[in-house]
């Protein structure tokens, strides 16, 4: 009996694999058994010995895993009675210390597995330590310096470990702490994701770590991106972040392109930032700064709605009786959160109608409720503009109105007396002297959709235009002399007519004539009336009610401004008619030659609005928008381009040909003579001219130092060619090196119009692909050439092959197009690789025949050219000495005499080859883990070479690659552990899956039973 109660070192390990063995009870039972001992010595050989067992495998087994957890907890038990007693004290620190030394004299061994589960021992044996735990300094240092080596080892799984050993070890507060720096350097160099995301469970949060935080944000592994966002939530308070990292994180976050990413945003981050604002919405807003940054902040309460009882929100919105918010207590945040609400219960359609009535008025109401807000914007002096405050001030005035405006949207405009108000009152708005550059589009645009007729919308437009441009004003009149002179004279001769009159009446009073008194008292009263009118007229300055035009570049704006928000919204079959007319020649013509950059840019925009309604028009303004094109500034420039380009989309090249001769035709154009004949080639050549000067000055912006010119040209040259309005392999190549060069890097909008266009284009038609296929080569020929120095210089070449090869397979076709008569036998990659061979037969020893090489091992070729290819590559293999290109011409011909019929399956294929050589991988990394050291040395070469085979297949995506440097992070390391129980396809009974578990599940008893044995 008493034996059993003493339980063996052996016996617990093997209970301890077992997966419902209480650990608890194990540990207290095997503490006793070494309480009981008098040789301590004995049974820590002994601990260690059988522990060694567990620590030689590699792969993540349950039975060795509940060894390990066993061997944690009974180690720390012995740091719980550290205070009990001294002698104890120090014969549980001996063990404590024997195991620690155990382990990290096993740090460093060639075996991978046991540093593997070192690192992993001494992370849970530390993460189990109370949280005031304390060890030796010694120690300490030990673990410390171990971990840190182990953190720089080639297996990732091993530096997870090491990373989650130093967790407890770090001091945020000791800036020259080893454990953070080397933190931070692991979080944004390490090629494997699981590795940054172990250093981001475990970094301590501190002014120095927080910038690298939330720069992983934005790391190339959803994972990654998740956790950060957590930790952030959990570990980092929101006044710890500045307001530009607080918008960048979020505007990042919710236009992540995975939905789970967004998902933890908006359920924790978002979540803990609302609680830290006590749960006021509006609170938080004030933190996100809307007022310039509206984009970041509408999406995000959107978020907060959809996640939240929307009664909720609607109770905390501060309205009044009227159902608005007081002029005096209009803020950014109330006002944007406002508009947002109605936004969001209009959206949701009828469910949402009840809330909606609660928190908007009636049409009529909220009109004067604008007007009245809008009457009392400030207009400032040149003095008070200088004045940050008065300035600021205004901004916010006018976010508020553009909100105020916003909200006209989710109005119900059907009553037509509330419609009616409403009309008039916006044109009242626009007319007000008062109303901001800024919000003329917004009114004019919610204007314009209250009226539907386009000829109502002329009228209306054109009469705001005109009380806008010439109001009625009060004029002095002219100072006359001669009537003054007559006034005067009229004047005194009414005091004389007084005078005498006065004493009149004084001399019938004497005589007491009473009836002659009263008719002069009447006439002393009428003079008395035409003397004061003479002595106020002569008083106040003649003036007249009368309209005086103002030119103003203010007011000029205004108009051009109404004018293209009603010239976007027209019908193009509309034309042009006498209101239109008049307003080209009075406001917009002359608008175009204004002093002023920003009339001229809004002229420009007029001009091309105006020209999409007449093709005629369109042919007689191109020579000043030509003009404008290359004399103006840039703001101007861009405004004129375009222009042309919508000009091109809707008439093609029709308005830019040259009319020469069309007046000079004789009457008889039945008879046709030479001169007719030579006159028709010069008009052809002439015109032929005028499109190559026109497609010159156009591609020549491509160049353009201004990213915003760049951009527009390319995007407009990118839409002429998917409507088939232009064919250029030459501006086709001009785009392709244009989205790799590294000077576009930081220019988003362009790179992401490119990345679009690109293959939308090559997989629409063939031609498009023939296209692709006519500019492969001098693309690749003005990188090769390139000097050092250009930034062509530094782009990958071979990426570029394999993007034009990729974009003109044959299999990536729209099936549309399969059916027609474009899908033919000979395909565009069989053109593709005659032109190849004959590159590369020009000269067989230059550099880039290897390029050329590698593209003719990837393409689709048919049954139909393989006799012709087969000639050029016996041809190019005897003049090419290189052997690599050697190798690739022969698998090229291999796969031709083999499988004459390669371009129907050849992507089934190679997809199939990738997958099989990553099962090979994967199963050749398992006997790697238990193979010797040699073994592994040689796996893990042959590893490398497959995982540059795997990235190269890769690259032949369309999505865009880094160019010319090392992309970090791009690709996770090749030593990952793989699954100990292989996934089967097919879904078996869970029987039969229990079974085969058991059968994989490894046990060490045998092993421990063995030893025993020997």
């Amino acid at each position: 009996m008493e034996e059993k109660k003493h339980l063996q070192i052996k016996e617990a390990f093997q209970r301890a694999q077992k997966p419902y063995q209480n650990h608890a009870k194990l540990v207290t039972a095997l503490k006793s058994t070494y309480n009981q001992l008098e040789d301590k010595e004995d049974f820590h050989e002994k601990f260690i010995h059988f522990l060694k067992y567990a620590m030689i495998i590699y792969r993540r087994e349950p039975a060795v895993e509940q060894v390990i957890n066993f061997v944690a907890k009974f180690v720390t038990s012995f740091y719980q009675m550290e205070d009990e007693d001294d002698s104890e004290e120090r014969e549980d620190n001996s063990f404590l210390n024997c195991v620690f030394n155990s382990l990290l004299e096993s740090h460093n061994v060639n075996s991978h597995a046991v540093r593997f589960r070192t690192c992993q021992l001494v992370n849970k044996i530390l993460g189990n330590m109370p949280e005031n735990a304390q060890i030796d300094g010694d120690l300490f240092d030990k673990i410390n310096e171990a971990m840190l080596i182990r953190l720089k080892d080639k297996f990732s799984n091993v530096r997870i470990q090491a990373v989650l050993s130093l967790s407890r070890l770090q001091d945020p507060t000791d800036e020259k702490c080893p454990v953070v720096n080397i933190y931070s350097i692991l979080l944004e160099n390490d090629l494997n994701s699981e590795v940054r995301r172990a250093v981001l469970s475990c970094i301590a949060p501190s002014a120095r770590t927080l910038p690298k935080i939330v720069g992983r944000t934005m790391d190339v592994k959803e994972n990654v991106r998740k956790l950060a966002y957590e930790v952030l939530a959990e570990k980092v308070h929101m006044r710890a972040l500045s307001i530009a990292q607080r918008v960048k994180l979020l505007q990042q976050g919710l236009n992540d392109r995975s939905d789970a990413v967004k998902e933890v945003l908006k359920k924790k981050l978002l979540q803990a930032w609302l609680r830290l604002s006590e749960g006021d919405v509006l609170e938080l807003l004030h933190r996100l700064d809307v007022e310039n940054c509206p984009e970041v902040a509408i999406p995000v309460l959107k978020a907060l709605f959809s996640l939240s009882p929307i009664h909720d929100f609607v109770q905390d919105c501060k309205l009044d009786s009227r159902k608005l918010i007081p002029l005096e207590d209009l803020t950014a945040e109330n006002v944007l959160h406002w508009r947002c609400l109605c936004e969001y219960l209009k959206s949701k359609g009828e469910e949402s109608e009840v809330l909606l009535e609660q928190i908007l008025p009636e049409t009529a109401i909220y009109a004067d409720y604008l007007l009245s807000y809008l009457q009392n914007m400030p207009v400032l002096s040149e003095e008070q503009r200088q004045d940050y405050a008065c300035f600021a001030n205004l901004m916010t005035k006018e976010f508020i109105s553009q909100q105020l405006i916003l909200i006209l949207g989710c109005m119900d405009i059907t009553e037509e007396g509330g419609r009616k108000h409403l009309l008039g009152t916006l044109q009242n708005i626009l007319i007000l002297p008062a109303t901001s550059t800024t919000l003329i589009p917004l009114l004019a645009e919610k204007l314009l959709s209250i009226v539907n007729d386009d000829n109502r919308r002329i009228q209306t437009i054109a009469e705001i235009i005109s009380e806008v441009r010439a109001p009625i004003t009060t004029v002095d009149q002219p100072v006359d002399v001669a009537a003054i002179r007559k006034r005067e004279l009229k004047l005194a001769e009414i005091k004389v007519k007084l005078f005498e009159a006065k004493q009149t009446l004084e001399e019938c009073i004497t005589l007491q004539d009473f009836n002659r008194a009263s008719v002069l008292k009447e006439k002393i009263t009428e003079l008395e009336r035409m003397k004061n009118d003479l002595i106020k007229a002569a008083e106040q300055p003649e003036s007249k009610e009368m309209r005086v035009e103002k030119s103003d570049p203010e007011t000029l704006l205004k108009c051009l401004m109404m004018c293209y928000e009603l010239l976007k919204i027209m019908s193009l079959s509309k034309g042009i008619d006498p209101t239109v007319k008049e307003i080209i020649e009075s406001l917009i013509l002359p608008g175009v030659t204004n002093i002023h950059p920003a009339v001229r840019s809004m002229a420009v925009l007029c001009l091309g609005c105006c020209a999409l309604q007449k093709k005629e028009f369109a042919s007689q303004q191109l020579a000043l928008l030509l003009q404008v094109l290359q004399i103006d500034n840039a703001k101007v420039k861009l405004s004129a381009l375009k222009a042309v380009f919508d000009q091109l989309l809707l008439f093609g090249i029709e308005p830019f040909k040259t009319r020469k001769g069309d007046d000079s035709q004789s009457e008889d154009a039945h008879i046709i003579t030479e001169n007719d004949e030579e006159e028709s080639k010069k008009i052809e050549e002439e015109e032929a001219a005028t499109l190559n000067s026109l497609l010159q000055l156009l591609s020549s912006f491509l160049d353009s130092e201004f990213s915003e010119l760049k951009t527009e040209a390319a995007e407009g040259i990118a839409r002429l060619m998917f409507s088939g309005r232009l064919t250029s392999a030459k501006l086709l190549s001009r785009l392709v090196l244009l989205w790799y060069n590294p000077v576009t890097e930081e220019d988003t909008q362009l790179r992401h119009c490119l990345g679009v266009f690109f293959p939308l284009f090559a997989y629409a038609n063939r031609s498009n692909q023939e296209c692709l296929e006519e500019a492969y080569l001098p693309t690749l020929q003005t990188l090769l050439n390139a000097p050092a120095t250009s930034p062509l210089a530094e782009i990958d070449i071979s990426n570029v092959s394999e993007l034009l090869v990729d974009l003109t397979r044959p299999s990536g076709l729209n099936p549309q197009c399969k059916k027609s008569q474009d899908y033919q036998d000979f395909t565009v990659h069989d053109s593709l690789a005659i032109k190849i061979c004959k590159e590369i037969l020009i000269d067989p020893t230059a550099p880039d025949v290897r390029i050329y090489a590698k593209a003719l091992n990837s393409l689709e070729i048919s049954s139909s050219s393989t006799e012709n290819l087969l000639l050029l590559l016996n041809e190019i293999i005897e003049k090419v000495k290189d052997k690599l290109c050697q190798r690739a011409l022969e698998k090229v011909k291999m796969k031709l005499t083999k499988d004459p019929d390669v371009g129907k399956d050849y992507t089934e294929r190679t997809e199939e080859t990738d997958i099989a050589s990553e099962n090979t991988a994967e199963n050749e990394e398992v006997n790697e883990a238990e193979s010797e050291a040699t073994a592994k040395l040689k796996s893990t070469r042959n590893k490398a070479g497959r995982g540059q085979q795997r990235k190269a297949a890769e690259t032949r995506s369309v999505s865009r690659r880094k160019t010319g440097r090392a992309v970090k992070h791009s690709s996770e390391s090749v030593d990952e552990i793989p699954e100990s129980v292989p996934v089967s396809s097919s879904r078996p009974p869970r029987l039969a899956k229990t079974a085969a578990l058991e059968k994989t599940r490894m046990n060490l008893s045998k092993v421990f039973n063995r030893e025993a044995e020997q």
